[in-house]
């Protein structure tokens, strides 16, 4: 029952997160004009915001000038829905979970955000900053206070360290400033030895997913992929199941 409840509360806040996505990268606010159709403008009553039912029910269609609605609002919704059911799975009722939902709806804001327009948000990356730091001050974190900075430092400053050498060397740009932003907001988050192992899975996880998507030719060779969705997958994989990953490569 409480994994049903949780799972639902994904689904809702799915919703909100799809406001966030559509509306932070234009500076709009997020709270007000309330939910409208892109299309028509008509403002979408209670019945029209019931998330992926509502999108199945009007057969993905906007009630009122029946224009198309996007699959990818339902998607997140079901998205996220499945995360802070897999949290619960993992971390159970604890302070951890907690962690882990705000981590992961801030990681699937940036995803679709860096998806659609090649940007990661200053203000979501600053919400994960002062999260980290609220978990600190609380002490409701397994990753104690010198983890956590070691962490912020060691992600920050790793693609920072990449962004400079790929000007240097092969004069271009290499790492956006919101990849490093990001990568410092998981490291404070999750500790360095988590955010290491990020840093090799997104690397892992770009080359498979990119060169497969080179191989369907949904994208060109040399055609530009943003990387934040690569690190969040990573950091993702890292936060439910990185210390068992850790402990088998050493057994390894």
């Amino acid at each position: 029952m409480i994994g049903v409840i949780i799972f639902l509360l994904g689904l809702a806040l799915g919703s909100f997160f799809n406001v966030c996505i559509y509306r932070i990268p234009i500076d709009k606010s997020i709270v007000f004009p309330p939910s409208h159709c892109t299309s028509c403008n008509n403002r979408l009553k209670a019945k029209d915001l019931v998330p992926v039912f509502s999108y199945i029910f009007l057969k993905g269609k906007c009630r009122y000038c029946k224009s198309k609605v996007s699959i990818r609002y339902p998607f997140v919704e079901l998205l996220t829905g499945l995360m802070y059911l897999i949290s619960y799975l993992v971390f159970g009722l604890s302070w951890s979970l907690l962690i882990s939902l705000v981590f992961v709806s801030l990681l699937l804001i940036i995803t679709f955000t860096d998806l659609d327009h090649m940007i990661i948000p200053d203000e979501i990356i600053l919400v994960g900053l002062i999260a980290a730091l609220v978990y600190q001050l609380v002490r409701i974190t397994p990753v104690d206070y010198f983890d956590a900075i070691i962490g912020l430092l060691v992600g920050g400053g790793s693609f920072l360290l990449i962004a400079l050498l790929s000007k240097l060397i092969l004069k271009k740009e290499g790492m956006g400033g919101g990849d490093i932003k990001l990568m410092a907001m998981i490291g404070a988050t999750i500790g360095w030895k988590l955010t290491v192992l990020t840093i090799f899975l997104s690397a892992y996880i770009a080359a498979i997913l990119g060169g497969g998507m080179i191989l369907l030719k949904i994208k060109k060779k040399g055609q530009y992929l943003p990387y934040g969705p690569f690190i969040a997958i990573a950091a993702i994989v890292a936060l439910y199941w990185g210390n068992d990953i850790i402990n088998w490569w050493l057994g390894m």
